[in-house]
């Protein structure tokens, strides 16, 4: 059964993206939903390289409406991806399979890939299949693996942060992205999207600077000048 049969019941079936509010493990998270077929992209950079860095810059660039849109993977302080990023077809920067520090590095990571299907790749199983993605984004750690817990997430871990990620089907033709409205620990995090998302592998984004854009709920969260990498889904445009 999908998570999401009330508000598919609800919602246009026209509708691009849907938006909803729900309560798990006592904490509230944010989840949006993209079905295969929509304009799900990554963004960086602008026509002259600099960092787009918002939400509405993204839209500045485009000339198009964002549908929904989230922060998708961690930057260093000149906001250039840590880790494996290519934007239409170019590769920015190159796969990290090594162990490191930080939560990039608490191996297995992962990479999300947008191509001819929308899939969450633990890192060496993407360098082994080499998967055709138009855009795709490195990030860590995995928290959910072929529908088992990342090994090294605890219960009861004390570590929490407001959080987000996103999570796809076996099938590829949906992905569904998170956001904690709560501070919780990675143990929590990553049920929401086993248990309650029912999707058999999910990636985490980042932390603490986590931000949603969802128009469809009156939400643009703001309290960063920039961002790095961004996902988002354009309107159909004129």
């Amino acid at each position: 059964m999908r998570w999401l049969v009330g508000l598919t019941v609800l919602a246009s079936p026209a509708a691009a993206v849907t938006c909803e509010d729900i309560d798990h493990m006592d904490a509230s998270f944010t989840v949006c939903e993209v079905m295969l077929g929509e304009d799900l992209r990554l963004f960086l950079r602008d026509d002259d390289g600099g960092i787009l860095g918002s939400f509405s810059a993204v839209e500045n660039a485009a000339g198009r409406d964002l549908l929904f849109a989230m922060n998708a993977g961690m930057y260093h302080v000149d906001r250039a991806p840590v880790g494996h990023y290519v934007e239409d077809g170019v590769e920015e920067m190159r796969v990290i399979a090594s162990e490191g520090p930080g939560n990039f590095g608490l191996l297995p990571n992962g990479i999300f890939c947008i191509g001819d299907d929308w899939r969450v790749y633990e890192t060496l199983d993407y360098v082994a299949q080499e998967p055709d993605c138009t855009y795709a984004t490195q990030s860590g750690p995995m928290l959910v693996i072929d529908g088992v817990l990342h090994p090294r997430f605890l219960p009861n871990g004390d570590s929490k942060n407001i959080r987000n990620g996103v999570g796809t089907t076996a099938d590829g033709d949906r992905a569904v992205f998170a956001i904690s409205n709560d501070a919780v620990n990675f143990h929590d995090f990553g049920t929401l999207f086993r248990d309650r998302l029912a999707l058999p592998n999910a990636l985490f984004f980042d932390g603490t600077i986590s931000r949603l854009y969802a128009p469809s709920l009156n939400r643009s969260d703001f309290g960063f000048a920039q961002l790095g990498p961004i996902v988002g889904v354009l309107d159909a445009g004129q």
